[in-house]
This record gives C-alpha cells, sequence and structure tokens, in this order.
C-alpha cells in the first residue's frame, strides 16, 4: 500500500530562513570595501622669483691676426743665407732671406762709378762756361746724362734691395718652407709673419638685432682650447652691408691677447651681452606645452595643484620669462609633472 509523505510548513520556513541567512554571510564576506582615498603626488616645486635675465645674442667666430702676411721672394733667384727659424718673433726690419744678388751688387757699383764720373764731367763744364769756353747746351746735356745715371742708380739699388727679405712689420713666423740654395719664384711662400696682439674676431649676427650693435659695445668670447676660460674684447667695426643671403651681418671685434693663446684660425663661440632686465624666471621644466599654450601647474597652501595657463618670453638655458599667468612668491611644480591633473593633491618633498 502505498504511503503519503506531507510536508510540514514549519520546516519550509525554517529553511527558508537558514537559506536566506547562508545568502546575507556569503554577501556580506564578498562585499568590497570602500575604495581608499588616493594618496598624494609627491613634487617638488619652485618659487617664482624676479631675477635679472641676460639678454645675450649668441654667435660663432673666426679669430683673424692683427696683421698677416704671407712672406714671398719678388725675383727669381737662388737663397744664399735663412736668418730665422719656425715660430720666432721678429721685429719690423729684421733680416730674413738672403738672395743671390751679385749681379745687382755689380750693377749698383758700376752705376755709382758712372756717376761720379758725370758729376765730374758736369762741374769741368761749368769751370768752362763761366769762361766762356763751353756752351751752354753742353752744361744742359750734361746735366741730363748725370740726372739719368742717378735714376737708374736707384732702379739698381731696388732691384738689389729684392735680394734682401725682411719683416714688414712686429709679429710671430710660421714654418720655413725653404732652405739655403733653393731656388725661389716671385710668388713662392717663404714663410708667413702674423700680429696677433692684439687679434681679430669676426662673427655673423642675424640683421634682427641689428640695432643693437654698436661699436664699442662688450663681447665674451670662448674656445674649445681654453673652456674655462673668457675673452673679453669690443667690438671695433661693423660691415656697412647685410648678406641678402644669409641676412645676416658681419661684426669685427678685438681681443687683447698678450698671452699669445689665441692664433688666427681658431674657432671661438661669441656672447654679446644686449641688456640686463629683471624678470620673473622659472625653470624651463616647469611648463607644459599644449599646441601652441603653455600652462604651469600651480601649488596653493592646502597643497593643491591648479592647471594655470601662462603666457612666455624670452629664453635661456635652464630657465624662461613668465609675461603673464602667475605671480612672484606662487609655488610652482618643477618636477612629477606627467602625473598632475588639475585639482590632484601632492606633497612637497623637502629638498
Amino acid at each position: 500500500m502505498a504511503v503519503t509523505k506531507f510536508f510540514n510548513p514549519v520546516s519550509l520556513i525554517v529553511a527558508a530562513l537558514a537559506l536566506a541567512a547562508a545568502y546575507f554571510l556569503l554577501v556580506h564576506e564578498t562585499v568590497v570595501d570602500e575604495p581608499r582615498q588616493r594618496d598624494a603626488v609627491p613634487v617638488e616645486v619652485a618659487e617664482a622669483q624676479v631675477k635679472p635675465f641676460r639678454d645675450v645674442i649668441s654667435a660663432i667666430g673666426t679669430s683673424q691676426a692683427n696683421e698677416s702676411v704671407v712672406i714671398t721672394a719678388q725675383t727669381q733667384e737662388q737663397v744664399v743665407a735663412v736668418h730665422f727659424s719656425d715660430g720666432q718673433t721678429v721685429s719690423a726690419g729684421d733680416l730674413l732671406v738672403e738672395l743671390d744678388a751679385r749681379e745687382e751688387q755689380a750693377r749698383v757699383q758700376e752705376l755709382k762709378f758712372r756717376l761720379a764720373e758725370a758729376k765730374r764731367q758736369y762741374q769741368r763744364l761749368q769751370n768752362l762756361a763761366q769762361q766762356n769756353a763751353a756752351s751752354q747746351q753742353q752744361l744742359e746735356t750734361q746735366d741730363v746724362a748725370v740726372k739719368e745715371i742717378v735714376a737708374s742708380l736707384e732702379v739698381a739699388k731696388t732691384q738689389l734691395a729684392q735680394k734682401r727679405i725682411v719683416a714688414p712689420f712686429d709679429g710671430r713666423l710660421g714654418i720655413r718652407h725653404i732652405s739655403v740654395g733653393s731656388l725661389v719664384s716671385p710668388g713662392q711662400q717663404i714663410t708667413t709673419l702674423d700680429d696677433i696682439t692684439p687679434i681679430k674676431l669676426d662673427f655673423n649676427v642675424p640683421e634682427l638685432v641689428f640695432a643693437s650693435l654698436a661699436v664699442g659695445q662688450k663681447v665674451s668670447a670662448t674656445s674649445g682650447a681654453y673652456p674655462q676660460r673668457a675673452f673679453e674684447g669690443v667690438i671695433q667695426s661693423i660691415d656697412s652691408r647685410v648678406d641678402p643671403m644669409t641676412r645676416s651681418i658681419l661684426v669685427r671685434a678685438e681681443v687683447p691677447n698678450d698671452e699669445g693663446l689665441l692664433r688666427p684660425g681658431m674657432l671661438l663661440r661669441v656672447e654679446l651681452l644686449r641688456s640686463v632686465d629683471n624678470v620673473l624666471l622659472l625653470p624651463e621644466r616647469a611648463i607644459v606645452p599644449m599646441d601652441t599654450r603653455h600652462f604651469v601647474y600651480v601649488v596653493g597652501a592646502d597643497n593643491i595643484a591648479k592647471e594655470r595657463q601662462v603666457t612666455i618670453g624670452r629664453r635661456q638655458p635652464g630657465s624662461v620669462e613668465i609675461i603673464d599667468g602667475i605671480t612672484p612668491g606662487e609655488k610652482i611644480v618643477t618636477d612629477g609633472i606627467v602625473r598632475m591633473r588639475d585639482g590632484i593633491e601632492v606633497s612637497i618633498k623637502e629638498g
């Protein structure tokens, strides 16, 4: 016989309550805690300050000798004596090289004898003319003969002088390119002579700064050979024309060189000071460019960083001029820019 089971309603209620309790516990254990507040972003800041801004024009220049010449011969002749050594310092008029001048010396001696004889003949004719024994025409003819010999003698002396090569001015000689016995030709380089005290410095600047140039303006130059030393000078001349190809103008400065450290042909970096202004400066790394605009993050007393647009001006290595947007004394984020957002809380790192 089949047995029919009846479910107790009370047991059903108890089972439902147990199931609800288990579900509550399960849900309670899996509830995620509320998100914790994000930590403040550590940053470094700099105070906006008014500082002197040196408006400097930078250029690349080349040093030139105050006076420079290539020593050459004027005639083709054999070298009989050399009176200098490489790199020697000489004075104007010092004998450098002697060429074979025996022919010219003989010519000069011959003309001196002829001149002496012609003068005696002239004197004799003068005496005869006083006694009416010689005509005025004879006297004038002899006078012309004397003057012709004098002129020939001057030419011979000039030719003889060309056999002696001397220094045209004070300076330092370069490398010697001839030896005793060499046959030199007109225009052949014997050596070089440079006057490097002072030295000239030529450099080009854009035509945009032409109005800022003036004779007597100070310049500062540095050389790769002496990286820790600055050579001070003054502008001596400004070219009368602007190069139409480069739109630049040539400027020549004069730099004292008593120690002889600078040599012609050296490459120098030139700085020309235009003005010194007191402006609001910020470190360049604090500027955040965005399209054509520029922003900074200003940290207030509550340590909240606010994004603010600024207007920048002139730049110098590591710094930029701020024309508008912030005031002196405000704290500007300089390090940690990557994590910055408008309104974010920051913590300022010490030091």
